[in-house]
C-alpha cells in the first residue's frame, strides 16, 4: 500500500484498501478557525442537539486567525462564537487571541493556524488531520492525511469523529472534470434544500463543471 492507504487503513480499521474503496475515517484532529467555525458549530447543533456534546474535546484545535486584525464588530463576533462555544463544549486546544477573562492580547497567541498546528505538535505522522480551510493540507509534511474539509463534514467530525466521502471516492477529484453532475433517484427526492445544496456546493470537489437536482415540490 501507499504511505496514504496504510493511514487510512489503519484510520478505518480495516488490513487494507485499495483506490476505489469508501471507508468511515477516523478523525484523529479536527481543525476549525474563525472563519469555518461558527457555521461548523451551527451544523453540530441542528443535527445533534443544542446541547450535545462534541465526540472528543481533546481531538478539536480552534485557532482564530482571519478576523483578529479587523475593527469589524460582524467580523469580531465570529471570534467570540469560538470563544463561547470552547468554554461551553471544554475544549482543551483553543488558542485565543486574548487573555483568559478577554483581559489584553495572549502573547502566547499562534497566528495562522497550518503554523499553529505544527508548532504546538498537533500534526503527527501516521494520523488524520481535517480542518475547515483548503490549505489543512499543509500538514502533509509530516507524514499524515491532512485535507480540507466543507462546514458540513466538519458538523459531523464534531459529533462522530468520522467523515465518509462516497462520491468523491468513487470517482476520484478529478472525475468530474468539466463535466456536468446530475442528482436524481429516490434518495434525493428525499433531501431537504440544505442537503441538496450541499451535494450541488460540493461538485466542484470532483472538478464538475456543475451541480444540478431536478426541482420538485420541495425545490
Amino acid at each position: 500500500m501507499t504511505m496514504t492507504e496504510k493511514i487510512l487503513a489503519r484510520a478505518s480499521d480495516k488490513p487494507e484498501v485499495t483506490p476505489g474503496d469508501n471507508v468511515w475515517v477516523n478523525v484523529d484532529v479536527l481543525m476549525t478557525h474563525d472563519i469555518g467555525g461558527p457555521a461548523s458549530f451551527g451544523v453540530f447543533k441542528e443535527q445533534f442537539g443544542q446541547k450535545a456534546k462534541v465526540w472528543n474535546p481533546e481531538k478539536i484545535v480552534i485557532i482564530p486567525d482571519h478576523y483578529i486584525f479587523t475593527a469589524d464588530e460582524r467580523a469580531n463576533r465570529n471570534v467570540d462564537v469560538l470563544r463561547d462555544y470552547c468554554s461551553e463544549q471544554n475544549i482543551k486546544y483553543f488558542y485565543d487571541i486574548k487573555n483568559r477573562g478577554n483581559f489584553g492580547a495572549n502573547p502566547d497567541y499562534k497566528g495562522v493556524c497550518h503554523v499553529a498546528l505544527a508548532q504546538e505538535g498537533h500534526c503527527r505522522p501516521g494520523e488524520v488531520l481535517l480542518g475547515t480551510d483548503s490549505h489543512t493540507c499543509t500538514a502533509g509534511a509530516f507524514g499524515q492525511f491532512a485535507t480540507g474539509t466543507g462546514t458540513t463534514g466538519a458538523g459531523f467530525v464534531l459529533g462522530t469523529g468520522k467523515l465518509l466521502l462516497k462520491i468523491i471516492g468513487e470517482i476520484s477529484v478529478a472525475g468530474a472534470t468539466y463535466k456536468t453532475m446530475e442528482f436524481v433517484g429516490t434518495t434525493v427526492e428525499c433531501l431537504s434544500m440544505e442537503e441538496r445544496m450541499t451535494l450541488c456546493n460540493m461538485v466542484v470537489e470532483a472538478g464538475g463543471k456543475n451541480g444540478v437536482i431536478p426541482a420538485d415540490k420541495t425545490a
